[in-house]
């Protein structure tokens, strides 16, 4: 692959571009690689985006899907040289799910729309996850600028981070990072299920769950450019977020989920059957019936719970065994003659 010289902004100290030059050259023959940008109303950022992505990556394809846009973002994408493609069900995921499934490459770059991402630390991420084989770069976003990482956001982001790593592990610093690269097995192994903005959160426990090679680089991060504005809602994509990272946890670790559920059950049917028991001792009556069939009601549930954990567990064992066997069918990279260039035309 080609790496071309662009011009670079000033870049935070151990980001992707600290002012060394790039390899210019990757060792075996050069990937496919296919730039997708999924894209929502981004009329004033989305030239610079395809621009930027093609002259840093010169030889790849750039895709843009709009997720019906109510702006000229489908003209000024295609003027600016990107193949456009359209997905009318709303939602990042619902678009991520028809990129995956369309475009062949042998490396997918990620980004999102708005301009915020550092072009020019693309080709690093990419002769990174090709030259070691990994399945997934992160591209972790390192920036002074209050306007383009709000507070919110980053308090967030790192509570969020923080509590997929303390599940499923620690091996991303920036969960919610939307700028990522790729590897084919990758992508043609994620199930794609979510349909909004968690679809990062699925992204990294895909990765993790199967225990694939990742690996994480800082790079720049930027405000937006003027009259662009975030679809990003805090509280509401936080909370969709948080509740996608139960589900994940009730399907991924079911026994944990449902024994802290046992346990939850267990300790509220103890508090309520104790002074039931300790009145019967005493004066050998239930004077508290109700009580009673409450704390035998909510043990027998807890139990209950405990058992489908059990056997959930077994369930997703199989699961995961089924999901690495696909994913080991597919093609590692960097070991392999490249495919042949997707057809733009297509």
């Amino acid at each position: 692959m080609t790496v071309s010289t662009v011009d670079r902004p000033a870049s935070a100290p151990g980001t992707a571009d600290s002012g060394t030059p790039l390899d210019a050259t990757m060792a075996g023959p050069a990937p496919t690689i296919a730039v997708l940008v999924p894209c929502y109303n981004e009329e004033a950022a989305i030239a610079s985006v395809v621009q930027d992505f093609r002259a840093a990556l010169p030889d790849a394809i750039v895709y843009v899907y709009d997720n019906n846009s109510s702006d000229r973002t489908v003209e000024v994408a295609r003027a600016a040289g990107a193949v456009v493609r359209r997905e009318p069900l709303q939602g990042k995921g619902n678009v991520m799910r028809r990129m995956f499934a369309d475009i062949e490459a042998d490396v997918y770059v990620l980004v999102d729309g708005d301009a915020t991402y550092h072009a020019p630390s693309a080709p690093l991420l990419v002769k990174r996850l090709w030259e070691e084989q990994l399945d997934m770069v992160n591209g972790a976003r390192v920036t002074d600028i209050v306007a383009a990482y709000r507070p919110g956001h980053r308090f967030g982001n790192l509570v969020l981070t923080g509590m997929v790593a303390k599940i499923f592990g620690s091996r991303i610093n920036d969960m919610l990072s939307g700028y990522r690269v790729f590897s084919r097995r990758f992508v043609k192994s994620f199930p794609a299920l979510a349909s909004g903005f968690e679809t990062e959160t699925e992204l990294t426990v895909h990765a993790l769950e199967l225990r694939m090679p990742i690996a994480e680089v800082k790079t720049p991060y930027k405000d937006r450019p003027p009259g662009s504005h975030s679809k990003l809602n805090t509280i509401r994509d936080g909370i969709r977020i948080l509740r996608t990272i139960v589900i994940l946890v009730k399907e991924e670790r079911p026994l944990p989920f449902f024994s802290a559920l046992f346990g939850l059950l267990a300790l509220l049917s103890v508090i309520l059957g104790i002074p039931v028991v300790t009145t019967y001792f005493a004066t050998g009556l239930v004077p508290r019936f109700p009580t009673a069939l409450l704390a035998t009601g909510l043990m027998l549930l807890g139990f209950l719970s405990l058992t489908c954990g059990l056997i959930l567990d077994t369930v997703t064992h199989g699961r995961r065994e089924a999901k690495r066997m696909h994913y080991l069918s597919l093609r590692a990279p960097g070991n392999h003659p490249p495919l042949a260039q997707p057809d733009a035309r297509r």
